[in-house]
């Protein structure tokens, strides 16, 4: 099995509300993918939720290609760097029987607008951006002003996010909604909302996924 280990960065103090990420994306045998996904939403949700900092868990599977993705949010960058040495064992065993490549990011939590919790008949669609590093605040401000108050008046949304990584000149835009039929019916708006957005932020489109959610659940602060 093939990891891309958690890179070694220097933590930064989280701002009031901030949350940072963790993805972890595997591919492998779609025959396998079930047992494991089954683990991960019930073994694994109870490992993390064991760990200081855990905000919730996002676990979403592409069952006829064999793609499980699994997302974890932390308050802080030190509780999200901890819980992934502490599990790192226990996480690999229990995906080992699925996963022949996996790897994992890290990320910022720019703007969240969060499910509290969805399950089995949600879906789920994952976009990753390609913007110049001095170009990520001004992804993040066009998202949040112009991006976000067209894409919540879609039918069917019941979360989204924009994920960065200011180092690497990455972005991610996660949005979840409520059934399948409301999934593939937005994509013609999603799309037109997309193509303004990364015009004006002057991003690139990377990659464009749609998957089952398995699980999708935030954690409120205490």
């Amino acid at each position: 099995m093939e990891w891309e280990h958690e890179p070694a960065r220097g933590l930064r103090k989280a701002g009031k509300g901030a949350m940072y990420v963790r993805s972890i994306y595997a591919t492998g045998d779609p025959a396998e993918l079930d047992g494991v996904a089954e683990a991960l939403r019930t073994d694994g949700r109870a490992l993390l939720s064991a760990e200081p900092g855990f905000r919730g868990m996002g676990l979403f599977a592409d069952r006829e290609l064999g793609k499980l993705l699994v997302g974890s949010w932390w308050e802080d960058e030190a509780s999200r760097q901890a819980s992934y040495e502490n599990l790192s064992k226990r996480r690999a065993e229990m995906m080992a029987p699925f996963a022949q490549t996996v790897t994992v990011d890290n990320w910022e939590a720019a703007v969240a607008r969060r499910a509290e919790e969805l399950g089995p008949g949600a879906g789920f669609r994952l976009v990753h951006m390609d913007v110049e590093p001095a170009d990520i605040d001004l992804l993040v401000d066009t998202f949040r002003d112009t991006s976000l108050p067209k894409v919540q008046k879609i039918p069917g949304l019941a979360g989204v996010s924009l994920l960065i990584d200011r180092d690497r000149g990455r972005a991610a835009v996660g949005s979840l909604y409520a059934d399948r039929d409301a999934l593939v019916a937005s994509r013609g708006a999603v799309a037109a909302v997309r193509g303004e957005a990364t015009a004006n932020a002057r991003a690139t489109t990377r990659s464009l996924e749609e998957f089952e959610v398995v699980l999708a659940t935030a954690v409120p602060h205490a």
